[in-house]
């Protein structure tokens, strides 16, 4: 009873909607919940819908996953508390700032695009009749702009995938496409330094599959766990199959992420300074890995097997494919501008020599 009472005296402090959980009932909500109409003593499975499996399965760490909330999609995220499970609203930013942000980086792409042209050209046909320090100051110069590079895209891209406009899908075998992006990433990986090993099934699955969105998610994955751990150690891929579920995750053996940070990793613009170095971006990668992950009916699961490391799962639900999905031969615009997407997305942690002129 008296760990009741500090649990919702807890939960009235949060400014974000926020509410407990024991054996899949609302025990207790703060007032900004009660604003969006989720009332104590209620089952929880309504507001969790086809998550709700996720949600049983989950044990420890920290669950984000999407809530149904008076008609409308919520994201939100679970931690495991001593006998109760608490769930936090993400309310941090409406529309408006997301289409203004993504407004506003749109208006960066020409500009920035022109320097990266120009600076390919600085390379020359030649490069190793330059002068090395001219050259290591070109593959630095060039890293840089990567780095920008993959915020602006990120800053353009996290309206559409925190919205709930559906990205384009089509029929694919989902594990070929995941083993073809773990390919390239772990050339780039091993070659910066890291053990990498992936694992999946060795049958096919077609379902509805968004190509780029697993890419651009499960290189933000990897792009954490190269922060998080030391250059030599092991970072582990895996990719399985239970049921109508595929669960991809990747796993490191660095120094972890505090119980009590777990929560907000998945926050945009939220950097967590023990964690994130100063050319972390905008804290909006975990925002892509969770979109992608709900885009393919999915939740993120993040939490520390044998207490070490971190392992971040994306869940994926096996969707059908549909008799008259065709792929198109329509010309895509490619967000990275024809650019290497693999260099793009480990910008932040790749050393400078990788972006020296092809």
């Amino acid at each position: 009873m008296e760990e009741q009472k500090d649990m919702n005296g807890m939960l009235e402090m949060m400014t974000q909607p926020a509410f407990l959980v024991k054996s899949g009932v609302i025990t207790a909500v703060n007032q900004a919940a009660r604003q969006l109409l989720i009332e104590a003593d209620t089952s929880v499975e309504p507001l969790l819908g086809q998550h709700m499996q996720d949600y049983s399965d989950f044990t420890n760490g920290c669950l984000c996953l999407t809530l149904t909330v008076s008609g409308c999609l919520q994201q939100a995220s679970v931690t495991r508390m001593s006998d109760f499970d608490v769930f936090v609203v993400d309310q941090m930013a409406g529309q408006a700032q997301l289409q203004a942000m993504s407004l506003t980086a749109m208006t960066l792409r020409e500009p920035l695009s022109d320097i990266m042209a120009i600076t390919d050209q600085l390379f020359g046909d030649s490069p190793q009749d330059q002068n090395p320090q001219a050259q290591a100051r070109l593959c630095h110069m060039n890293r840089r702009l990567s780095q920008l590079h993959r915020i602006v895209c990120n800053m353009t891209d996290a309206i559409s995938y925190a919205g709930s406009t559906p990205p384009r899908m089509v029929c694919q075998d989902i594990c070929a496409v995941v083993e073809e992006i773990f390919e390239h990433a772990g050339t780039l990986i091993t070659e910066s330094g890291f053990r990498f090993s992936y694992s999946g099934p060795q049958q096919s699955v077609f379902c509805m599959v968004s190509a780029d969105r697993l890419e651009r998610a499960i290189y933000n994955m990897l792009s954490n766990s190269m922060k998080n751990a030391a250059p030599g150690s092991l970072i582990e891929a895996t990719l399985t199959h239970r049921g109508n579920r595929m669960y991809l995750s990747v796993q490191d053996d660095g120094s972890g992420i505090p119980v009590h940070l777990r929560s907000s990793v998945c926050t945009r613009y939220l950097r967590q300074p023990g964690i994130e170095g100063p050319s972390s971006g905008l804290g909006l990668g975990m925002v892509l890995v969770r979109g992608a992950a709900a885009a393919h009916g999915g939740t993120v699961l993040i939490d520390q097997p044998n207490e070490k490391g971190v392992r971040i799962t994306m869940s994926l639900a096996i969707r059908p494919c549909q008799s008259t999905t065709i792929r198109s031969n329509t010309l895509r615009v490619d967000y990275a501008g024809e650019r290497d997407h693999g260099l793009l997305e480990l910008s932040d942690v790749l050393p400078p020599e990788f972006y020296a002129k092809n």
